[in-house]
């Protein structure tokens, strides 16, 4: 009998993976909370999946036959903001970076707990949706739009993951107020510090930077308060 929530009535997630043991327990848990759920083995799988499925999340393990989980995610980029989860058995802070850094949404480090990655899809995918609850955001050059969930600077559509939206429009319906990364970690990943590496901020804070700011060096909105966190300067 599926276990379907109110948080993923009949939404698709592509779970890529090389191996058949993981691919089969995911497919299990997702299914289980009211998912469709469509399989890959390897990265140009993936790729044709992602075209004839059309998902909602992907899960996407890094180390895949005939194109790597890094490959996979930076041509999916370049087609599509579907959110994306990592699973990787490396533990090297530079490999979560670069994951991050090419646009992925959240990572989970193998060996791991299949009931830990629903959670995170469930995460990831509410966070994905619209909010019509926040109104627009409007600060001079820039205009944030929580219904859409577009954001334009200077009249010029910005493109944002799933997850760079979120942490912007976050921090600014609090203008001028500091958050740590801990606290970012608890509100906007709905996660914490004991499941998520903190850098994972930092990552995505800088990736906001190269794309809103005039000069990422010298950020006219998104600032860093030295020892505390960030910040929203209107």
């Amino acid at each position: 009998m599926s276990n379907t929530t109110s948080d993923s009535p009949l939404r698709r997630v592509l779970v890529v993976d090389d191996e058949p043991m993981v691919r089969e327990v995911v497919t299990a848990y997702l299914e289980r909370d009211g998912y469709r759920v469509t399989t890959a083995a390897d990265g140009l799988a993936a790729l044709e999946a992602l075209e004839t499925t059309h998902p909602d999340l992907v899960v996407l393990d890094v180390m895949l036959p005939k194109l790597d989980g890094f490959d996979v995610l930076t041509q999916l980029r370049k087609r599509t903001d579907v959110p994306v989860i990592l699973l990787t058995a490396r533990t090297e802070e530079v490999d979560r970076v670069l994951g991050l850094e090419l646009g992925a949404d959240d990572y989970v480090v193998k060996p791991f707990s299949p009931r830990e990655l629903a959670a995170r899809v469930r995460s990831v995918l509410r966070r994905a949706r619209p909010l019509p609850s926040h109104r627009n955001l409007e600060f001079g050059r820039l205009v944030i739009d929580g219904a859409t969930r577009e954001v334009t600077k200077d009249g010029v559509a910005v493109e944002l993951t799933p997850k760079e939206f979120d942490l912007i429009a976050f921090l600014a319906d609090s203008p001028r107020q500091v958050f740590s990364r801990s606290q970012l970690l608890e509100h906007v990943w709905d996660s914490s510090a004991d499941y998520q590496d903190p850098s994972t901020v930092t990552v995505h804070i800088r990736r906001l930077r190269r794309k809103l700011e005039d000069d990422p060096e010298q950020p006219e909105w998104l600032e860093t308060v030295w020892g505390v966190g960030y910040r929203f300067q209107p």
